[in-house]
């Protein structure tokens, strides 16, 4: 699943390029919202901006904000607004007031929030049990950094989460169980993104520490934040049940495999009919050309499992299906197209 998106990245920007195409003219449709995740940070990766239609982009969604806060308050415990956004989620019964006393201390002292608590004089602003709440809760930021930056990383944010207990939270702040489960399993995504982040670079020139690799994801954050004010030149994501009715020059269909599309509750209840209509629309929606992918294994549950290509592939013309990516036949191939895409990248800098 991870060289499906980075294909689809990496494929738009070589069309850019080589083509002079806008990349509002690029699709890219998916059965489910889930599968824009990884496709989201493989697009970051390569500062391609994109749109979600119909959707949440995944950085704009509660659970990761409050998951990006504590991890900017892991790296820098001076960043006031990461402070203010988890200090009271999960509830730790410390009120507006409190907050608003800490708040008046910290501007006197000209001194962030988190530094605030550790001067004497701050006895004196704040009450008593709001202070001591206070300093639990920096008491465990403190240490959890310590262990951060000495321990193996992973485990330590994965303890994070669990120490806060936030699953729970999430439970009582959900619509239902399934909802909480789905906003939980988003946590994990980001921790594997670090995780993968890190791996990248082991024992390389580009090996990255979990400082750098958090600060990478608070910049893409950052830039998705920035690109949502402008509304100019994106890829445009979204649903095939988004897509009906849109027309884009240029689309990619992703997880064109069993048990995605179609989907599983469909192969389940015999409603296959209703996922090849949707198969239909979304082909539909391409005026010039169409690509579809689909991954050799995905990973569920923590498990790598091997998948069975969609039965709609075998159901195409034959004539008009071009393959690629299937083992190393395409090695020649791929080496040409290296080859023009970075032509085209030295003609585009005009060197």
């Amino acid at each position: 699943e991870d060289a499906e998106t980075e294909r689809v990245a990496t494929e738009i920007l070589d069309q850019k390029l080589k083509n002079g195409l806008d990349l509002k003219d690029f699709a890219v449709l998916y059965r489910g919202n889930h599968q824009a995740r990884l496709l989201e940070m493989k697009l970051q990766a390569y500062q391609i901006p994109y749109r979600i239609s119909g959707g949440q982009s995944f950085f704009s969604k509660n659970e990761i904000k409050d998951a990006m806060s504590y991890l900017r308050l892991m790296i820098n415990p001076d960043d006031d607004a990461a402070f203010l956004r988890v200090v009271n989620v999960p509830r730790r019964e410390i009120g507006p007031r409190t907050l608003e006393q800490l708040s008046h201390y910290a501007r006197s002292r000209n001194v962030s929030l988190f530094k605030a608590l550790g001067d004497m004089g701050a006895e004196t602003h704040v009450t008593e049990k709001g202070l001591d709440r206070l300093r639990r809760f920096a008491h465990w930021v403190d240490k959890t950094c310590e262990r951060l930056f000495s321990e193996d990383p992973i485990p330590v944010i994965k303890q994070l989460f669990t120490d806060i207990e936030y699953e729970e939270w999430l439970h009582q702040h959900s619509g239902s169980p399934k909802q909480a489960e789905r906003r939980m399993e988003n946590i994990w995504y980001l921790v594997e993104s670090i995780q993968r982040m890190l791996d990248d670079g082991k024992g390389t020139a580009d090996e990255i520490g979990i400082e750098d690799a958090i600060a990478k994801l608070v910049l893409r954050d950052m830039m998705e934040q920035r690109e949502e004010e402008d509304d100019s030149d994106k890829v445009q994501l979204l649903t095939l049940h988004a897509s009906k009715g849109l027309e884009f020059p240029h689309v990619f269909i992703m997880g064109l495999e069993e048990e995605i599309l179609p989907h599983r509750s469909s192969i389940e209840e015999g409603n296959i009919e209703e996922e090849r209509r949707l198969m239909y629309v979304g082909i539909t929606r391409a005026r010039e050309t169409l690509a579809l992918t689909y991954a050799a294994s995905r990973k569920q549950y923590g498990e790598k499992l091997e998948t069975i290509p969609s039965r709609f592939l075998d159901e195409l013309p034959e004539e008009d299906v071009k393959w690629e990516g299937l083992g190393d036949q395409d090695k020649e191939a791929n080496q040409k197209k290296g080859k023009a895409t970075l032509s085209a990248l030295i003609g585009d800098l005009g060197l």
